[in-house]
């Protein structure tokens, strides 16, 4: 067990020294992980994400007429398939809802977003009894995956709207990659689960690319067997973002973007026989985001999930 922490430690060092993402996970690229659903082979399900960012703060966070309120909402179908022992394939297609906000009229956008997919090989699957016959469980997945450019991209958006950050977007028009790991370990009830990812972002056709992206998140959980076959999971941990700027023409840093956040984890899975459903509530701790001219809000995250 400690030379799987040592790994895990090593490959978040590592990747938090490259410094990526785009802003607090709103708007384009984001594709939290979190607790899988206890599945066996396959699963397919529909995930709902609320997320909120507030542009224009002068210094200090002050707000002024040019304040603008943005919020990021996405409903996306997302699906899991264990190939054998040792391999596994996750699937997103998201639906992006955009609207922003400033002295009371709206704007807002949709449509679909950029599908990605991951694939994963299991380097460790272990299970053993220690102290008084207490059952401890391992996994480690690592992997890798590609984001392709299914969704809409405005360079116009850009382009009016230099001050404020390019996430107002369905896509990113280019094709990305990510590098994950997925580590999971339980002492009979109690678990806790990690998940690393970073992504690799390419420079678009429009000449404008988004920082790399790094993400890490820890859960603790623990396991509830309430009746047969249901079983109740309350989980808390915490959410780390960070970010490169972004760039245009390959060279010119994009001065609103980049920084990094904090989040807070809590909450509730829940697995009804072949029905998996929670949710999530993530308050943000602390957070730097373009010079402290950006502002992200709270989120939260819901999904219902079909085992097969």
């Amino acid at each position: 067990m400690k030379k799987i922490l040592i790994m895990l430690i090593c490959l978040v060092t590592g990747l938090y020294e490259a410094r990526a993402c785009d802003i607090c996970g709103c708007g384009v690229g984001s594709y939290y992980i979190g607790i899988l659903p206890d599945f066996k082979k396959r699963f397919i399900g529909l995930r709902y994400q609320y997320k909120t960012l507030r542009s224009h703060l002068g210094p200090g966070g002050t707000t002024s007429y040019l304040t603008t309120d943005e919020t990021y909402q996405t409903a996306e179908l997302w699906g899991g398939w264990n190939i054998g022992k040792r391999f596994r394939v996750l699937g997103f297609l998201p639906v992006n809802f955009n609207s922003r906000e400033n002295q009371g009229q709206t704007m807002s956008k949709s449509g679909i977003g950029d599908i990605a997919v991951v694939g994963y090989y299991q380097l460790l699957d272990k299970q053993q009894t220690i102290g008084s016959g207490q059952l401890l469980v391992q996994s480690l997945w690592l992997g890798g995956g590609i984001k392709v450019p299914t969704g809409k991209y405005e360079p116009t958006e850009h382009k009016e709207n230099e001050d404020t950050p390019n996430n107002f977007q369905l896509g990113t028009a280019s094709t990305d990659f990510t590098l994950n790991a997925m580590y999971d370990v339980r002492l009979m009830d109690f678990g806790v689960n990690a998940n690393v990812s970073y992504k690799i972002n390419t420079n678009n056709k429009y000449d404008y690319q988004y920082g790399n992206k790094f993400t890490a998140n820890v859960l603790a959980y623990y396991k509830i067997k309430v009746a047969d076959r249901v079983t109740i999971a309350p989980n808390a941990g915490v959410l780390y973002e960070t970010a490169e700027k972004d760039k245009e023409s390959k060279k010119y840093t994009v001065d609103i973007s980049g920084g990094h956040s904090l989040s807070a984890t809590v909450g509730l899975e829940a697995t009804l026989g072949t029905i998996s459903v929670g949710g999530n509530f993530q308050p943000v701790i602390s957070q730097q985001l373009a010079d402290m001219r950006i502002k992200a809000g709270n989120r939260a995250m819901v999904h219902v999930t079909y085992l097969f």
